[in-house]
């Protein structure tokens, strides 16, 4: 949101009304909910531990398919793990306070211009991600459809998957492609305001 030259800002240090204030400071309720995705990310840790360890007990005696499928599930799991920490820093940097990280070492690269469209599309792209591990590992167990012990996947399943993938997709192009019009409507807004 941009502020019009006709906005009068505030002066600095001036108390909010009560209103405003409690309306402005619910935004700390949100603070449990991005505790609670610590701990859930917590628990994928322990998920990635074991992974790990099943994988490495199993791998002399595992295929190489079956060994495919659990580095899969691995990868799986982290980038579940990045969109959870996409979600934690990116969204309590844009509806909660700042993180003050600017000049720290470890600061991550897109924190710098994160906005809530910014959050959008990153998140779309991780769903799509973590949507294409699934898939991936959907189609490397197809190769068995209709064997005895794998009554897992069906056809129609392997089919609304994909079908779901490929909405998954639609719906980024479509998130992108409106996030673009919108920053457009608003460069030229802003360039109409200058003349």
């Amino acid at each position: 949101m941009s502020m019009t030259p006709e906005t009068p800002l505030p002066p600095k240090g001036s108390a909010l009304r009560p209103i405003p204030m409690l309306i402005f400071g619910s935004r700390w309720l949100q603070l449990p909910l991005y505790v609670g995705l610590i701990v859930a990310q917590g628990i994928y840790v322990v998920l990635f531990l074991k992974e790990l360890w099943h994988l490495f007990q199993h791998s002399f005696d595992f295929s190489e398919q079956q060994i495919m499928l659990a580095v899969l599930g691995l990868i799986d799991v982290v980038m579940i793990s990045n969109l959870l920490v996409m979600v934690i820093v990116g969204g309590y940097e844009t509806f909660v306070s700042r993180l003050n990280l600017r000049g720290h070492p470890d600061e991550p690269e897109w924190l710098s211009h994160v906005n809530a469209s910014v959050l959008k599309i990153k998140l779309a792209m991780a769903i799509i991600g973590i949507s294409s591990i699934h898939l991936l590992r959907t189609f490397i167990e197809a190769g068995s459809l209709g064997s005895p012990g794998r009554a897992g996947y069906t056809e129609t399943g392997v089919m609304w998957q994909t079908i779901i993938h490929t909405v998954f997709i639609l719906s980024a192009i479509g998130i992108a492609w409106v996030d673009r019009i919108s920053n457009l409507a608003v460069e030229e807004a802003k360039s109409h305001a200058e003349h």
